[in-house]
């Protein structure tokens, strides 16, 4: 479920619930405890004033129960902003009476209450760190009016959008030089400068850019085109995103991407069995926050990883700079942030012609398969969101040309982020397995049956042997 990194304490004398460590010292008869602060807050608890757990990172976890997880990221990316309960349960093929019993059992509240309360946290935050208007909070933060948003509001917080504004504190409040600046927060550990590692060799050019101490990127917002950068707050808590849109409409989507590229809404290591595995426990201690990154776009990395396939990182690279040259969307004004381009979507790319992918440096049958893939994607046969279990995306990736079980694993564990994704026959997971194990080489059959260990984390387990 949305659960905090530490417990909450409700006081039914004050309707309050706080987080361990609050200065507040009710009685214990008057105190409940709850494993979240949406359980709390669908019991009937506002959030304290003055410890402010609604600042505490969310991380997706469902105690177990897959289901519940599944839902629960699905809900993360807006699945409930347009749609109903029952329409969620559909894409999970289950009922909705289902879906709202075991979310009330692992949970402790509905969806529909979990998406709601996840506008309003957003629409605080704003109120806090910015300095938007009330009526474009309310569309930032996926409220249909502002209307919508007082009501909320005043449910969850017992305030007002103004009055919490008027609470803020001189230190919340954000200022960037141009563009709008906002807290991210995630449990801690985190190792940004281990993200940055990994992403800045496979930056896109053009559409990406990774520097010493922050990650940009170009993004399209309602048709237009903005970017995005991230960085380290540099306080063990929060990365700071500034958002340079060119309307801040469903703003809380986009800042949903960028806690997907970087992996938030997952727990490191240390948290499951990995900790305690007798091959893995050393890599884990040495980078306790290392995490899987995600995607903003699973398009844009799965055709990065297609280009990727039996040649060098920097070779692939390469490539995707040419193709979103030839067939990317120019921007302008970005140039001090080195981003230059949109990506191509996934119709221009499968209406390109293979001349002009061949052009690029493309053999014939890559250029074929990058084709294939971009007109399944475009016409919706394939589908890389929680609802989708990895076996159903295996199968319907291998189903292309060009697509075996390294390809297909790699955009699961990427592209549709997917926690068990796992491509056994990586050179590069191969030789650490081979390290960690003292032999002289290890087979893709004998590394599959390693890694039924470190199920149903397989994909952060990659993580640490590639950093090995």
């Amino acid at each position: 479920m949305v659960t905090q990194t530490k417990p909450i304490s409700a006081v039914r004398t004050t309707g309050i619930y706080c987080r361990d460590g609050c200065s507040a010292t009710p009685l214990r008869r008057n105190t409940m405890h709850y494993p979240s602060g949406v359980a709390a807050e669908a019991a009937g608890y506002r959030p304290c004033l003055r410890c402010r757990p609604d600042r505490l990172p969310a991380a997706i976890s469902g105690n177990g129960v897959a289901l519940v997880e599944r839902a629960l990221l699905l809900i993360a990316e807006g699945a409930l902003d347009d749609e109903t309960e029952d329409a969620l349960a559909g894409q999970l093929g289950v009922t909705a009476r289902h879906l709202r019993r075991i979310f009330e059992d692992h949970v402790g509240a509905t969806p529909a209450f979990v998406a709601r309360s996840r506008r309003a946290h957003f629409a605080r935050r704003l109120l806090d760190e910015s300095d938007l208007p009330v009526l474009d909070i309310a569309y930032a933060a996926g409220f249909a009016s502002v209307r919508q948003m007082n009501r909320v509001m005043q449910s969850v917080f017992r305030f007002s959008p103004r009055e919490l504004r008027a609470k803020r504190r001189d230190a919340d409040r954000l200022v960037a030089d141009g563009g709008l600046c906002l807290r991210m927060p995630y449990a801690s550990p985190f190792s940004f400068d281990d993200m940055l590692a990994y992403l800045r060799p496979r930056a896109i050019p053009g559409v990406e850019h990774v520097g010493d101490r922050a990650y940009h990127r170009t993004i399209s917002a309602h048709g237009d085109p903005g970017a995005i950068e991230i960085s380290d707050a540099g306080d063990g808590r929060h990365l700071l995103v500034v958002a340079h849109l060119p309307t801040m409409q469903s703003l809380i989507d986009d800042v949903a991407r960028c806690r997907r590229v970087f992996g938030l809404d997952r727990h490191p290591a240390g948290g499951t069995p990995l900790a305690d595995d007798s091959m893995l426990r050393g890599l884990v201690a040495a980078r306790p926050g290392l995490r899987v990154p995600g995607a903003w776009d699973p398009f844009e990395v799965s055709i990065r990883i297609l280009l990727g396939q039996q040649i060098s990182v920097p070779a692939a690279t390469t490539l995707a700079g040419r193709l979103v040259q030839s067939l990317g969307t120019p921007v302008r004004g970005l140039g001090a942030l080195s981003l230059t381009h949109l990506i191509p979507p996934a119709t221009r790319i499968a209406e390109a012609s293979l001349d002009r992918l061949r052009k690029i440096g493309l053999p014939e049958a890559r250029a074929e398969s990058i084709r294939a893939f971009a007109r399944a994607y475009a016409a919706d046969r394939l589908r890389f969101d929680a609802a989708v279990e990895l076996p159903a995306i295996l199968d319907a990736l291998q189903e292309l040309p060009g697509v075996g079980p390294w390809t297909a694993h790699m955009i699961a564990l990427r592209a549709a982020g997917q926690p068990d994704a796992f491509p056994a026959g990586d050179l590069g997971l191969r030789r650490a397995a081979a390290r960690l194990t003292g032999r002289d080489t290890v087979s893709a059959a004998e590394l599959e049956e390693l890694s039924e260990a470190w199920r149903p984390h397989r994909s952060l387990a990659a993580m640490h042997l590639w950093a090995s």
